[in-house]
């Protein structure tokens, strides 16, 4: 559920009519919705209880510090992957106890950040990490708390670039290696084991893999007890999908979810983390676009939008889908036409759909790409010296512009040019 629906023909997010956004912003813009973001949240959060838990948004779906301080306020720990994003949950008022460092490549400067800032843990992922990780705290007098990312080779059945749980994947240590590596991090100073860590891939749409993943690591949290180590804390990850494709039959829901860890893990005693991100922003936000032209085609017809891959660069990259759909709802009975729904970037890769049947629309006319809240903005970019577009929150009836667009001035003063030229 969403709060971006039409009210007298006109898309609205929650009561603010996305037209008047665009008046005030120009296009394209993204627009995030309050009430989504806390309704989401809160459904992880129910779906959890009685057991003891938090809930950490994966800041690397949508970063913006408004929507991080929207959740946090709620309660919820921030899931970071680099010092950047470390920086943004506290400057969104998040308390470095409610932050879990992960992510394969941290280096000793991160590490220093968040050891100094507050941290509640490292997710650990590699033998050499550990090793780092402990020459910096025992430098800093510190103690790093800390689990240990375990592969459990397991099919998440999603995107190859998305799935991170199989044995060919970068992430985390074989878990056949795990009573090893959690026995060196026992003698290695500066470090206090306090769990486990897996994260098996994003957009699942069905419950088995992690089912399969979640009985591996409660297998080996009573190995790792058994072994004399202290397995207080359980981290699962996140990756639940969402519905993009409105016509599809939808994912799992999180109280699903829930009571699947509950069955898998919930009579060890531990303390139960998730890192959800696309299922708490994804459908809280919409990129809007403008048409630029329509363009008639030898063998097919073009929608071309001022909107472009810089900015939503999901279906270039993994041939994704969203919804599109226009801001002024068409009228009853209009028969609908197939576009191939392009941007203006100089590149055939530029292309939301093909083929896509959309009710007609015209110059200057608004569309809306839905479920783009998650892995839009945080993955834009400069691409053709097109400035990152604007992003909006709504709360109720008012909103507020969080990340402006840039000048052209802005942009290219940040280039020099050497003195030999």
């Amino acid at each position: 559920m969403d709060h971006f629906l039409y009210r007298d023909g006109i898309l609205h997010a929650e009561d603010v009519a996305i037209p008047d956004i665009a008046a005030t912003v120009g296009t394209p813009f993204y627009v995030y919705s309050t009430a989504t973001l806390t309704r989401h949240y809160r459904l992880f959060t129910e779906a959890l209880s009685p057991l003891p838990h938090l809930v950490c948004f994966a800041i690397k779906s949508l970063s913006n510090i408004a929507v991080l301080k929207t959740l946090g306020d709620l309660g919820a720990g921030m899931d970071v992957v680099s010092g950047g994003e470390y920086r943004r949950a506290l400057a969104a008022g998040v308390p470095g106890e409610r932050i879990v460092f992960s992510g394969v490549g941290k280096t000793r400067e991160e590490m220093r950040l968040a050891l100094t800032g507050g941290i509640r843990q490292f997710n650990v992922e590699s033998e050499p990490e550990l090793r780092a990780l402990s020459e910096v705290a025992s430098s800093l007098g510190a103690t790093a708390p800390i689990t240990i990312r375990v592969n459990p080779d397991v099919d998440a059945k999603t995107h190859e670039k998305i799935a991170t749980g199989k044995k060919e994947n970068k992430f985390g240590i074989p878990i056949a290696r795990a009573s090893a590596v959690y026995a060196e991090a026992a003698r290695l100073p500066g470090l206090k084991v306090i769990g486990i860590d897996v994260h098996i891939g994003s957009q699942l749409t069905d419950l088995a893999p992690f089912e399969q993943a979640y009985l591996k690591v409660a297998d080996l949290t009573r190995q790792l007890r058994a072994e004399g180590h202290s397995i207080t804390r359980l981290d699962l990850g996140g990756g639940l999908g969402i519905p993009y494709e409105r016509s599809n039959s939808a994912p799992p829901l999180p109280t699903d979810y829930g009571a699947l860890i509950k069955r898998t893990v919930g009579d060890l005693g531990c303390e139960i983390e998730i890192e959800p991100g696309r299922l708490i922003s994804g459908n809280a936000g919409i990129l809007v676009a403008s048409v630029i032209y329509v363009k008639n085609g030898e063998d097919r017809d073009f929608l071309i939008l001022d909107a472009a891959m810089n900015d939503l660069i999901r279906p270039s990259m993994y041939g994704a889908h969203h919804d599109i759909v226009p801001v002024r709802e068409a009228a009853p009975g209009l028969e609908a036409q197939e576009f191939d729904v392009v941007g203006p970037v100089c590149e055939t890769g530029d292309t939301f759909a093909k083929g896509r049947p959309l009710t007609p629309v015209a110059e200057g006319d608004l569309v809306a790409f839905r479920s783009a809240g998650a892995y839009g903005a945080v993955m834009a970019s400069e691409y053709n010296t097109r400035p990152l577009i604007p992003e909006v929150l709504v709360h109720g009836d008012h909103f507020a512009v969080i990340r402006t667009r840039p000048t052209f001035d802005e942009m290219l003063n940040r280039d020099t040019i050497p003195e030999w030229l």
